[in-house]
């Protein structure tokens, strides 16, 4: 069984840092593209990042510059390098498969205080 546990998150201030993590179990995760989604209040969930099976990367154009996904395919792992964070990036934030699997995590709560 698929199982996505993300962490990380927390409260910050406009303009501050944080740094996402996902371990996944249940997969195999070398030969997956993976991603990071967020589920803003009363909207619905989208993508944010994506780290490709050759490292490639791909950004919403609403955090490009802003963020970084990476992976660590030894340790099962994606991380979201979060940079000058603003109010409009609180969410909680998902990993996931690229596309979607059928399951997902709790997800971790960011929230970014103007």
């Amino acid at each position: 069984q698929v199982q996505l546990v993300e962490s990380g998150g927390g409260l910050v201030q406009a303009g501050g840092s944080l740094r996402l993590s996902c371990a996944a179990s249940g997969i195999i995760f070398s030969i997956n593209p993976m991603a990071w989604y967020r589920r803003a209040p009363g909207k619905q969930r989208d993508l944010v990042a994506a780290v490709f099976t050759g490292g490639s990367t791909n950004y919403a154009d609403s955090v490009k510059g802003r963020f970084t996904i990476s992976r660590d395919n030894a340790k099962n792992a994606v991380y979201l390098q979060m940079n000058s964070l603003t109010p409009e990036d609180t969410a909680v934030y998902y990993c996931n498969t690229l596309p979607t699997s059928g399951y997902w995590g709790q997800g971790t709560q960011v929230t970014v205080s103007s």
